[in-house]
């Protein structure tokens, strides 16, 4: 997937234990509480507004997600040390992946 010329936005935490790259609507309401509960975790992550790139880099990042883990995309979409992924927000779900 060519991110080159797209800013994904780094987050500082002082867990780093996984490697976490979330993409995100930057209007929806789970994404906004999945990035706080980052947040409030402590968590270092890497995050990409996907509604705010170019319709054909959001296609593009669409196209691999859904063929890499063989599921739609549905936002936010967490991806894991690059190889587990969660979709949606449901804090019970990412408290178990990450150890929180």
């Amino acid at each position: 997937m060519n991110l080159e010329n797209i800013s994904i936005m780094k987050k500082e935490g002082m867990r780093k234990d996984h490697e976490i790259m979330v993409y995100a609507l930057s209007t929806c309401i789970f994404c906004k509480r999945a990035l706080t509960f980052l947040d409030v975790n402590h968590f270092a992550y890497k995050y990409l507004y996907i509604d705010l790139v170019p319709l054909e880099s959001k296609n593009a990042i669409k196209n691999e997600l859904t063929q890499r883990f063989k599921e739609n995309v549905i936002f936010p979409f967490m991806v894991i040390d690059s190889r587990e992924h969660l979709i949606g927000f449901i804090e019970t779900e990412w408290k178990m992946a990450l150890g929180a």
